[in-house]
Parts: structure tokens; sequence; C-alpha cells
């Protein structure tokens, strides 16, 4: 019999719960134990419910000196933790020759450690989650269609959103949260948001961002609309686009989201960069007003109405007011707190998911490609419904194709080495095949007549 295989899984959050699921389901038939680390030690004793192949763990991950022996036994890696000790994670993993799986963006300090990676012959998968993830691997297996037939892409643009699934929507911003709330708040900040449309480069400064939407209709669910993520010039060179005219990836909300949204950053109350004093007396109404002029005898929903030109019967009004910004009842509670994290708090009182509702991941590309002096457009779309609040579509698209490459790695079916993305065929091919077995398929359609932003372009 095969020796049994250890998976060492730093992190148990409820992003991970569909992991745990499946590598659990799968231990026995594939001879594995799982070692799984939590702070919560006693929620994650119940998870596992004495499984005979698991055992749960606490230590601070965070720290070198308790994570090293763990890592040292383990065959395989997994790290949930939050992105930013992903590098140090993947450090020690190189160190003691054992192969890693994030679901986190490879940031330069991870790609730093490629050439060293490849020396000890480790692999560190970074992406293969969702958004990184499912994004690329379902993007790259229709350029690789394309290519095939020596097709030349001239468009590409892929969105992605984590949402409230329609029989849970029932708010007026037609959201909820998701993901991390924090993530949420704070999105688009940085620098200007940065993409390519017909060989132009163009640019979208965080103040303008929500004001410059696309908008994406999704066969069965409606409208959405999209705007910037922060950097689509980087993909080019992972998709292998350098020469395309037109690249752009961002991010989906219901219609009507980001222009309601745009009121708070036109008001300055994203900022995370400075503590306002006295914030924990503050109540709502105070934190609101304390970004508008000061007028003795105008009331605050009049001074931001005015200052923001938002008229009395727009709809986006009916957003604020239903979120309780304008509220005197209570007090804010933070002491020291900057404008995002008392934004944050006022939002997670309305924008919870209940203990019935359930989320949904929607993604969306477009291709648009030129093939014997024809242009043509393929549309690809998914949509992911979540099973309840613990398996949900995050849980379910961020988990479910770590699970399934970590069986991969395990089955010794892949070769890479050095500091990688799921963009390679071998990989993306059979993780996509199997993520259909559990509803996240993707249904593609040609568009007919293509969509051009300039159809007389030609190639240069």
């Amino acid at each position: 019999m095969n020796k049994k295989k250890n998976i060492l899984i730093l992190g148990a959050g409820l992003s991970a719960s569909s992991l745990l699921r499946y590598l659990l389901e799968n231990a026995e038939k594939e001879n594995w134990h799982l070692s799984i680390v939590d702070q919560n030690l006693s929620a994650l004793e119940r998870r596992i419910n004495n499984h005979p192949h698991a055992s749960a763990l606490s230590f601070d991950a965070l720290q070198p000196n308790e994570r090293q022996p763990a890592i040292a036994k383990a065959d395989l890696v997994i790290s949930m933790l939050p992105a930013a000790y992903h590098v140090a994670v993947a450090k020690d993993c190189i160190l003691l020759g054992k192969n890693l799986i994030t679901p986190s963006y490879v940031s330069k300090e991870m790609m730093e450690l490629h050439e060293e990676a490849l020396k000890k012959g480790v692999l560190i998968m970074n992406e293969l989650g969702v958004d990184p993830g499912i994004d690329h691997m379902s993007a790259m297996r229709v350029l690789d269609e394309i290519r095939v037939k020596n097709g030349r892409i001239h468009i590409f643009e892929s969105f992605t959103g984590g949402l409230v699934a329609p029989e849970s929507d029932d708010n007026p911003w037609n959201y909820k949260f998701t993901w991390n709330p924090r993530n949420v708040v704070l999105a688009g900040q940085g620098g200007a948001a940065q993409f390519i449309q017909e060989g132009k480069y163009k640019f979208i400064p965080y103040h303008k961002l929500f004001r410059r939407t696309e908008i994406i209709d999704i066969e069965g669910y409606g409208s959405f609309e999209g705007y910037a993520n922060r950097d689509s010039l980087s993909y080019r060179e992972v998709y292998g686009l350098e020469d395309i005219p037109t690249i752009y990836r961002g991010t989906l909300r219901r219609k009507g989201f980001s222009r309601a949204w745009d009121v708070f950053v036109q008001l300055g109350a994203t900022d995370d960069t400075y503590r306002m004093r006295d914030s924990a007396n503050m109540t709502p109404r105070d934190f609101i007003n304390s970004f508008l002029p000061y007028n003795e005898h105008d009331s605050v929903e009049l001074k931001l109405r005015h200052y923001l030109k938002i008229d009395l019967d727009d709809q986006l009004w009916d957003k604020l007011v239903w979120l309780g910004i304008f509220d005197d009842t209570f007090k804010i509670g933070l002491p020291n707190a900057t404008p995002a994290q008392i934004l944050q708090h006022i939002l997670e009182k309305k924008w919870r998911l209940e203990p019935h509702d359930k989320d949904m991941i929607v993604m969306y590309h477009k291709f648009v490609y030129e093939l014997d002096q024809k242009y043509h457009e393929v549309v690809s779309e998914m949509v992911c419904i979540g099973e309840d609040q613990t398996y949900t579509a995050m849980s379910n698209t961020v988990g479910l194709p770590i699970a399934i490459f970590a069986k991969m790695m395990l089955k010794n079916q892949i070769t890479e080495k050095g500091v990688q993305r799921p963009i390679q065929k071998e990989v993306y091919t059979p993780i996509l095949n199997e993520l259909e077995h559990f509803g996240i398929t993707f249904k593609e359609k040609e568009i007919n007549p293509p969509r051009l932003y300039n159809p007389e372009a030609i190639w240069r």
C-alpha cells in the first residue's frame, strides 16, 4: 500500500469550507491525512467531527518557528492565510522542499522566489481560487482554442462579481457582503485603473472609477455593470497577449450600485489613511455630516443633496436612506477609526447575509478575434449559486479548484516547478472538467455581428 500523504492546510476560515469537504470526502480513497491549522480549535474540531483522516491543530501559523515543523512533515502545503503571509510560507516551503498552493495573486515578492523554487524543485502554485483562478483557467481555455485556429485576438474583457443570489436579493443596493467587507470598501484604491483600448492606454483615477462603467447582460440573470480593476495591463504577458489592442478586467455589480457607491468616494468616506477624532461618539449622521460644509440652518440630508447634486426623486437617494447613514439614534463606538472603518461598520449592519441567504458568483469573458479576414466574437458566462451559509458560492469557487489541483499534485500529474499560475492546458483542463460536476459551468456563445470599439479597425 502506498504511503499516506499528509496535506497541511494553514487557515480554515469560511472560504476553506468547500476545500475541506472535498479533501475529507476523498481522504480514505486517496490515502490522505489532513493536518488543519486554525486559531479557533473548537470550531475546527466540530467541523471535522472526529474524521479518521484529519487532525485539528492550533498554533500561530504566522510564526516561522511554529509552522516550520508542520511544513517539514507535509507532502503538500495549502495556505489559506491572508495574502500578506503567503510569501513567508513560500520561503519556508522552498527551504524545506515542499510544494505550496495559494489562492492569492502573485506579488512582486512572490515572483522573486521563482528561480530559488526552480533550483529546489518546488512548485508554488498561486492564483488558484476564483478571481484570480477560475477566471484565468476559463479564459485561457478559449484563448488557446482561438490560437489553435490561428485566430488573432483583438479584444479580451473579463469581469467577476461576488454578489447576492437573486432569491436573497431584497435591498435597494442589490448587494450584500459575500467576502471580506474591508476589501469591498477599499476596492479600487492605491492608484489609477489601467487598461488598453484600441491600442490606446487608458487610466481611470480612483475618484472617477465608479462613474466609468460598462453594462453587461448575463443570460437569465439580467443586467450588471462592470468597473475597471486596478491593473489589466499585467495580464497581457500572463495570457500571451502582448500585442492585443484591447484588454480590460473588471468587477461586476448590479446596475445602479456604482453610481450610489460613488457618493461615499466623493465624500471621502472610503479613505483609510487617517483617523477621525472622537469617532467612538459619532452617530452615522455625525459621520456623514463631518464631510459636509458647515451650515447651521440646513439639514445633513439637504447639505448632502446640494453638495453632490442629488435630486430628491433620484433612486440613488433611496439607497442612501435605506443604509441608515442619517440615523442619529446610536453611536458608532469605534475609537480612533478611519473613515473606511466607520463606513464598513455601518454597512455591515445592512449588507450582512442572513442565515437563509445565498450568495452568487458571476463571471463574464468577451473575446473578439480575427480569422480569415473576418471578425468573430465569443462570450463565455458562468453563474454559481451558493448552497448555504457554509458552502457558499465563494467557498465553492475558491476551494474546489485548490482541492482538485491538490489531488493532481499528490497523484504526480503535475511537472511544473517554480512560481506559477494555472494557465497551462494540462492544469486548467482537468480542473475545469471536474468543476462542471459541481455545477461550475461556462456557457459559450457566438455573437453576430461582433461588437468592436472601432468597426473600421485593422491590424497594424
